[in-house]
């Protein structure tokens, strides 16, 4: 009962949230921030074996941490880019560049293959989100598309390159908490990454055909593409997320005064209504954080890894075990990589017990950890792909076939042991 009570603010969080709103049958109605801030004081007031000075340190101990700062400053300067960029009109020249060179009926898949190639190139799927978010938007205006669709391709192209890429962090982390090489992993993974990504994009391919252009696309501004171009080559070489945005941020201030789009005033202006667009997402950031620190603190990871870990009896068991066990660490991380860590250790001792090869353990562990990641509100990805296109997160899970389809078929892949070599 103790072990259940430590995780039972993510249970508050859930019916607060998911289960009210699906009952009124709009998840606008009510807040996340206000479904986040009660489960939060919930929390606090049930972590009875501190005082309550030391719950409320724990909690902003854990809202404060460095990956929860560091998802605060990306934040605050995608915000700012995005509208900068928007309204000196690069956003629009930018979209009007891929309507001319794209037809309509490709635009979907297309828009998939390049979050898939540039999260493969950079490794992380929340630049590639930041990168490609404002044009998947436009695009999705341009043709009369739903914006949470293609806001989703993006979002789910961008976990190909996240599961997949050699300079990935939960690539690292999960072939060296597993003691395998990171080609070894690359080829399980590809198994599995692959044929998902082509079942998804030929349903891209299906949906997208009756995409239509609204208008003709126009004459594109080319000088107004340069912050967007800077900013997509910048990330696939590999640069530093928050450098790329800083850059790309002033491009749009020297371009946009030289264009008279606006001048110093209006850049600054519309650097702070891209902030404080992002504030709601920070709250939420903030919230999660300190509310996933106070279960962690209370046990709450360390009841769900034992109440999962007491059910093997097979080496099949074993692999839907440590999938079970990184999918539901992450949901209580919001952080793949985290989640990778905490449960790594335990997994390489289920894996030599019961005989699983550690190139599969590996890519499960990968795998299972990105398909959580990828559909969960609260998650980077989700936060910053619904802050760019100004809907709630909860509207882009429908969509988002990628990281599903990454869930079904690894647990195929377990079941029927699959692929055969490293099974």
């Amino acid at each position: 009962m103790r072990g259940f009570l430590a995780i039972s603010p993510l249970v508050v969080f859930v019916i607060l949230y998911l289960a009210t709103s699906i009952i009124a049958g709009d998840f606008y109605k009510v807040p996340i921030t206000v479904a986040f801030m009660a489960s939060s004081i919930y929390a606090i007031a049930t972590s009875r074996k501190m005082t309550l000075q030391r719950r409320i340190e724990t909690f902003s101990h854990g809202a404060g941490q460095p990956q929860m700062m560091l998802m605060m400053w990306i934040f605050i300067l995608a915000g700012a880019f995005a509208n900068a960029a928007k309204e000196m009109g690069s956003i629009d020249a930018t979209v009007t560049l891929t309507l001319n060179i794209l037809p309509a009926n490709m635009l979907m898949p297309g828009l998939f293959i390049a979050a898939c190639f540039i999260s493969l190139s950079i490794g992380t799927s929340v630049g590639t989100i930041v990168a490609l978010t404002p044009i998947a938007v436009g695009i999705a205006s341009s043709t009369g598309t739903s914006i949470p669709l293609l806001t989703a391709v993006v979002v789910g192209g961008s976990f190909f390159g996240d599961n997949l890429s050699f300079i990935s962090d939960t690539t690292i982390v999960a072939t060296s908490t597993q003691g395998c090489r990171m080609s070894d992993k690359f080829k399980v993974n590809a198994f599995i990454a692959i044929p998902a990504a082509i079942i998804i994009l030929l349903i891209y391919i299906i949906i997208g055909g009756e995409m239509k252009l609204n208008q003709p696309a126009g004459d594109v501004d080319f000088i107004k593409i340069i912050p967007y171009l800077v900013v997509l080559i910048c990330a696939v070489i590999g640069i530093n997320v928050m450098a790329v945005l800083t850059l790309g941020l002033t491009l749009t201030g020297i371009i946009g005064m030289s264009t008279g789009a606006f001048d110093i005033y209006g850049w600054m202006n519309s650097m702070g209504k891209g902030i404080i667009g992002m504030g709601e997402l920070i709250i939420i950031t903030m919230l999660a954080g300190g509310l996933l620190e106070v279960i962690k603190k209370n046990g709450g990871i360390t009841f769900i890894i034992r109440s999962i870990t007491q059910r093997i009896h097979s080496r099949r068991g074993a692999e839907l075990c440590i999938a079970a066990l990184v999918s539901v660490i992450n949901l209580c991380t919001a952080n793949n990589t985290v989640a990778i860590i905490t449960v790594g250790g335990i997994a390489k001792e289920i894996g030599t017990r019961f005989g699983v090869d550690n190139r599969k353990c590996a890519s499960i562990l990968d795998t299972m950890s990105c398909c959580s990641q990828g559909v969960i509100p609260y998650g980077a990805q989700l936060l910053m792909s619904a802050g760019l296109a100004a809907i709630n997160p909860v509207a882009i899970i429908p969509y988002l076939y990628y990281p599903f389809a990454i869930g079904i078929i690894t647990i195929l892949a377990i079941l029927a042991r699959y692929p055969r070599k490293y099974s």
